[in-house]
């Protein structure tokens, strides 16, 4: 089975991440399911969706926990029984999540070129900066870094544009830094991305010490 890769960010934190290249009835068949999610799974007409939930409940596996373990709050934040943090992502052949001790959000995301078209909808100039590198990959990480903070927030109704911005960054460091300002939350990032293959990009957020 194909564990991509996991990634020790430190003591606390890990990231795993699985390349989908199995049939539906290969993930399914080693997996035992709640209730809750063989509903959810029935109800979902994408194979390519029911892929990649199915491939969360793998890297659960990886990790040490089964799907009995996973549960959701009203706004849809995953959350884990024995109160650790978990971030979930998933993107055509790759699925992906964040486990920690801390808050942390993370992001999965195909590199293309239309995201250029919708940038106005999430990159606020006023807080945001572009620079000279691949406006398409540029795009991808503020998009990612955005939607990392934003599963953090536990409430929902943020918006990408007025309340999460993310600081300048050069692709080379493979880091940056973030904040959610909405109300009477305030609270700051660092971000984290790195490329993967087939032009995908994993991002993921911590929250700054």
């Amino acid at each position: 089975m194909p564990l991509y890769k996991s990634i020790e960010h430190d003591k606390n934190t890990t990231i795993y991440i699985w390349k989908i290249e199995e049939s539906f009835e290969e993930l399914y068949s080693l997996l035992k399911l709640n209730d809750n999610s063989e509903a959810r799974l029935r109800e979902m007409k994408s194979e390519l969706h029911q892929k990649g939930f199915l491939s969360v409940r793998h890297l659960l596996k990886e990790a040490g926990y089964t799907d009995f373990d996973l549960y959701y709050n009203e706004y849809g934040k995953p959350l884990l029984k024995d109160n650790k943090h978990i971030s979930i992502s998933h993107s055509y052949q790759y699925a992906g999540i964040i486990i920690s001790n801390h808050d942390v959000g993370i992001d999965i995301e195909k590199n293309r070129p239309k995201i250029v078209t919708i940038q106005k909808k999430f990159v606020n100039t006023e807080v945001d900066s572009l620079s000279g590198e691949d406006l398409v990959k540029q795009l991808t990480v503020i998009w990612g870094a955005k939607e990392a903070m934003y599963k953090i927030y536990p409430y929902g109704g943020l918006s990408f544009h007025n309340h999460i911005a993310i600081d300048p960054f050069l692709f080379a460091k493979g880091k940056s830094s973030g904040r959610v300002i909405y109300g009477n939350w305030r609270k700051y990032y660092n971000i984290f991305y790195r490329f993967l293959e087939d032009d995908f990009t994993l991002v993921y957020a911590l929250p700054a010490e």
